[in-house]
């Protein structure tokens, strides 16, 4: 049995890799290279679905773009243009003929000089496909999740740069991870160092209260989600519901009508408890139902994309 959040990955045949494909059980890596050693990788995490059209993927341009300005927080210069990789995650879905699946498309540190200092080590790039179902569970996308105020702190400020998708911030998602798992809540949700609400493990978090959707602000720690964004465009614009980007105490999770994690992986998921209080009835509320099924239906092709978040695989 797996526990929510932890998945077997079904092997694909190609994996690119610095300008070729390669077999998956040859997608390797040096011992010595920088990223193991030092955690020197930025990377994404997108999804494929599968439309009447075909299979097309959410908003890829905008996900590469954020993996290249991570990239240039910590100054590794891609070998290729946005543009460029972008059709190369588009390739590696077609030669690998994938209907659906999560991308992987990663920029790494990679075998050159050991040591704290990056500089003169080769900058890599991979992009990776896989099939991969609902995150928590396809029953926590109906039914929510119980979660716990993690004991972890995020990231302060003037640390490490949490804007960036950076692997080693997802050190401290591991921490919060494991320990909800270990006190038997599916997620954590994680304080920022001045004490307000921050994230998720690896989710962007929503707060309803009153009918009005909060969220709190890139200041508290908080990586920019491409699903946030797209979430908080779809409130306003489509759902005439008002969202405001404002510190959220640790207490109003226990009085909230209404709490959700977005994500790549997660979707849109109901948060059904926290601290084992009840959220509002203890499952999913009807803001969250109505975004939720509102951006799948997009996603999957079953309404009109007019936001024109999804680029068609097979052109």
């Amino acid at each position: 049995m797996l526990l929510k959040g932890v998945t077997m990955v079904n092997k694909t045949e190609w994996i690119w890799m610095n300008g070729k494909f390669v077999k998956w059980d040859d997608a390797n890596i040096h011992i010595m290279s920088h990223v193991i050693h030092y955690a020197s990788c930025v990377f994404e995490g997108i999804r494929c679905y599968s439309t009447p059209k075909g299979p097309a993927v959410m908003r890829l341009r905008e996900h590469i773009q954020r993996l290249y300005d991570s990239a240039k927080i910590y100054r590794m210069i891609p070998k290729m243009s946005v543009d460029e990789f972008v059709e190369v995650c588009l390739e590696t879905i077609r030669m690998n003929k994938m209907k659906q699946c999560y991308i992987r498309p990663i920029i790494y540190r990679g075998y050159g000089e050991i040591g704290v200092n990056p500089l003169k080590n080769p900058v890599d790039m991979a992009v990776m496909v896989w099939e991969w179902g609902a995150y928590l569970g396809e029953e926590a996308l109906a039914k929510g999740i119980p979660v716990c105020v993690s004991s972890w702190r995020r990231l302060a400020p003037d640390t490490m740069p949490t804007t960036a998708k950076a692997a080693s911030n997802y050190m401290s998602g591991a921490l919060i991870k494991m320990e909800a798992l270990s006190l038997g809540f599916d997620e954590g949700i994680a304080l920022d160092y001045n004490g307000y609400v921050s994230e998720g493990s690896g989710e962007n978090i929503f707060v309803i209260r009153n009918g009005e959707v909060m969220t709190p602000p890139l200041s508290c720690s908080v990586l920019p989600g491409i699903t946030r964004a797209s979430v908080i465009q779809l409130l306003r614009e489509d759902l005439k519901v008002p969202v405001t980007e404002c510190n959220i105490n640790r207490e109003v999770l226990y009085i909230a009508d209404e709490i959700f994690f977005t994500g790549t992986a997660a979707e849109v998921t109901p948060v059904a408890s926290v601290d084992k209080i009840d959220v509002g009835k203890g499952g999913r509320g009807p803001i969250t139902e109505k975004v939720q099924t509102l951006l799948l239906s997009i996603l999957q092709g079953r309404s009109p994309d007019k936001y024109g978040w999804l680029t068609p695989v097979n052109k």
